[in-house]
């Protein structure tokens, strides 16, 4: 059975960044301005903050990942209200931002890790959630629940209570003892890989129906440690695929082989939250106000909507919750982002009111 998932799209390379003014054609007759692009040669990009367009009676909380189906349809999950329990926290709208679909009210209040996985000629959504909820659970494309998991005890690594405490909703409670699951990643053998990015800091692996089988990693300072391993993936741009592995909270990304031991460190990032794969080039969302790509070396290709600067300097994150602040063709805290099938990127951004950008390939 061939197993794929929303990362997989065109091949395709991205040059250095820069920015683009399009002016006005002095022409007899003065045309409307055209919008700015940023990029370069082929690879240009027109950024539209606005591009998810929600219907009146929804809003969003924290917007946190994004992902794509084999059809262009676009899912997003943001962290929702735990007091609006009928809310829905996953949203879908066609590649042009319309609004289609709506449910994931099981998640309201920490909705957060969302990746969509081909099985046989099926796609199904994972979903990863936190504060209190503390579960990992897989969908139809349409909200049907087919399993949901708690912490996995038999790792030894949570505290007794945690699993029956996060099935009643109980408190959320922070530790290195508590599971609040990220990201997943997906093994060519059917298993997949769930990152506890603001838990305990392991990699656990799990079966294809959802059985845990192992774990590595934990907190520390060392190669194959993580502080706050929030995004993974599986980089197979090589000839051996290897799990990379955002260290986030160590600015850096982690390579390890799939049983799980170093092969290599790179450094650099700010803060990196996600990573997606495209051709050869690696995308990274990075909360620190930018998106990078790199190439298969670890070498930075370009960087889009950098305001790594001003975002470094509010330390309150009055930028966050401020939606005057937030500049056009700039990021605050992008969260996840993907390919979709025609090479354009989608962005989910850590701010208080939620937002989706697009950047569409010119």
């Amino acid at each position: 059975m061939v197993e794929l998932n929303r990362r997989q799209f065109v091949a395709g390379g991205l040059a250095v960044a820069a920015t683009i003014s399009t002016p006005d054609l002095l022409t007899a007759r003065r045309t409307a301005p055209r919008p700015t692009i940023f990029g370069k040669n082929e690879f240009q990009y027109e950024f539209n903050h606005k591009w998810a367009r929600l219907p009146g009676k929804y809003s969003w909380q924290t917007t946190h990942n994004v992902a794509v189906d084999s059809s262009g349809l676009v899912y997003v999950i943001h962290e929702g209200k735990r007091e609006l329990a009928d809310h829905p926290s996953i949203f879908v709208f066609d590649g042009e931002g319309a609004f289609v679909n709506a449910f994931g009210s099981e998640f309201q209040g920490g909705g957060h890790g969302l990746e969509i996985r081909k099985e046989g000629s099926e796609e199904f959504l994972y979903v990863s959630a936190y504060l209190g909820l503390n579960c990992i659970a897989k969908l139809t494309l349409d909200g049907k629940p087919v399993w949901k998991k708690f912490a996995p005890m038999e790792s030894g690594v949570y505290a007794s209570d945690e699993a029956t405490n996060a099935e009643k909703r109980g408190p959320s409670v922070w530790g290195r003892d508590r599971f609040m699951p990220t990201n997943f990643a997906f093994l060519p053998d059917g298993d997949f890989l769930v990152a506890d990015g603001y838990g305990s800091f392991f990699i656990h692996r799990y079966d294809r129906d959802g059985n845990w089988k192992s774990h590595f990693g934990g907190p520390g300072e060392m190669d194959g440690q993580f502080n706050t391993p929030h995004g993974i993936w599986i980089d197979d741009r090589n000839e051996v695929a290897l799990i990379c592995i955002c260290d986030r909270a160590n600015n850096q990304l982690q390579y390890l082989t799939i049983d799980g031991k170093h092969r290599q460190t790179i450094t650099g990032f700010g803060l990196p939250a996600n990573v997606d794969v495209l051709g050869d080039q690696l995308l990274v969302p990075e909360l620190l106000g930018r998106i990078t790509i790199v190439d298969k070396t670890g070498s930075p290709l370009v960087v889009l909507g950098d305001d790594r600067s001003r975002i470094e300097a509010d330390s309150n994150h009055g930028i966050r919750s401020t939606p005057a602040e937030w500049h056009d063709g700039k990021f605050v805290h992008p969260h996840d982002a993907c390919f979709d099938r025609d090479g354009n990127i989608l962005v989910a951004e850590w701010v208080a009111g939620g937002r989706v950008s697009k950047l569409t390939r010119v």
